[in-house]
């Protein structure tokens, strides 16, 4: 099985992977966060969205990968600009959560462990969210095929609207259904299906 783009992305220094912006419904909660709020981006490349945070003054950042390679940029960049990020390399697949988050967030990574796996690691999240607390999951769905390049690795594709019926005791902030066009480094353009969903815990 040939590496995956992002990888390669990972060992270059000069740039993040997946653009120097943060997701933007990311931005949009922080209408819920204050700066001291415990805040985790389970598998989270080289660092984008917390690299963003922690410029803005939050102190209290979790973040872990499985790629070795995605950590030790993000620890760079990190120390470049002087932020406090606690990032490790960990598997999704048996990562438990040890204290309570006010912001348990996850971008483009669930559909790349085997279905149970990541339904196991929703459950956990959830019950290790604050009450008044969020969770921002971003998944691919099987609305469209794979694409060639993410195929080989996206063995736990979402049915669409799978990821809302698992937060439907939660109050459900935004919910997203979208097929977007994508294109990388010899790879042709191609479509992914996604989903996005922000919710609270309420009780």
């Amino acid at each position: 099985m040939q590496t995956p783009f992002w990888e390669e992305s990972y060992k270059n220094n000069d740039i993040l992977t997946f653009g120097p912006e943060p997701n933007a419904s990311l931005v949009e909660a922080e209408e819920f966060l204050n700066a001291s709020d415990n805040i985790i981006d389970a598998g989270c490349g080289d660092g984008h969205n917390v690299l963003y945070l922690a410029k803005q003054g939050y102190q209290n950042i979790d973040a872990f990968d499985l790629s070795q390679n995605a950590i030790a940029k993000l620890h760079k960049f990190a120390e470049k600009d002087h932020l406090n990020i606690n990032a490790w390399v960990d598997n999704l697949c048996e990562f438990s959560f040890h204290r309570k988050y006010k912001l348990i967030m996850s971008f483009g990574t669930l559909h790349f462990v085997p279905k149970e796996d990541w339904h196991r690691f929703i459950v956990k999240a959830k019950k290790a969210t604050e009450v008044g607390g969020i969770n921002i999951i971003q998944i691919f769905t099987n609305k469209v095929p794979a694409s060639s390049d993410i195929a080989p690795y996206a063995v736990g594709l979402s049915d669409d609207g799978e990821i809302q019926e698992l937060y439907s005791d939660w109050d459900i902030i935004s919910f997203k259904s979208y097929v977007f066009e994508d294109e990388h480094p010899n790879v042709p353009k191609h479509l992914h299906a996604s989903n996005k969903i922000v919710a609270r815990r309420i009780k």
